[in-house]
């Protein structure tokens, strides 16, 4: 898996009701262009995203699903951009003494025709779009006003 990671000052459960608000998807995940809808249960393990990737017209509809959570630590997805392929993808929530947190995201093909892709080749084509992603979930994380997140 390729990761990113980045230390905010920033508790882990500010960070998980970013990700666990479904409609702000596409306010975080670069290339996401238009959430259709949300499973209620979301984030819960099965629960689904319904999303738009792309630039209008040329836009995929295809939806991601909830691999694996636990509250304020864990969200791994299974995010998928049929007939490009799909990625597995995890944010992971490491809390710091004396407060805040690491963020780390990570990601790589899971399915598809670029599923033989190289690892370097991966991380070339990951590492710029998620280190941007991260950047986003912080800024989101930090303009929100303080509130616990939904458990699940």
């Amino acid at each position: 898996m390729i990761e990113v990671n980045r230390t905010v000052a920033l508790s882990p459960e500010r960070v998980f009701a970013v990700l666990a608000d479904g409609w702000s998807y596409a306010s975080w995940v670069v290339g996401a262009s238009h959430i259709r809808k949300v499973d209620p249960d979301w984030p819960a393990v099965g629960s689904q995203i319904h999303h738009n990737v792309g630039p209008w017209p040329l836009v995929i509809q295809d939806a991601t699903e909830v691999l694996a959570m636990e509250a304020n630590s864990l969200l791994e997805v299974h995010a998928r951009i049929w007939p490009v392929g799909a990625a597995r993808v995890r944010v992971r929530l490491d809390p710091r003494n004396g407060g805040g947190c690491e963020i780390t995201l990570g990601e790589e093909i899971a399915d598809g025709p670029f599923r033989s892709l190289p690892k370097a080749a991966q991380a070339t084509l990951f590492r710029p779009r998620n280190n941007e992603s991260l950047n986003r979930l912080v800024d989101l994380a930090e303009g929100r006003s303080p509130q616990p997140s939904r458990p699940s």
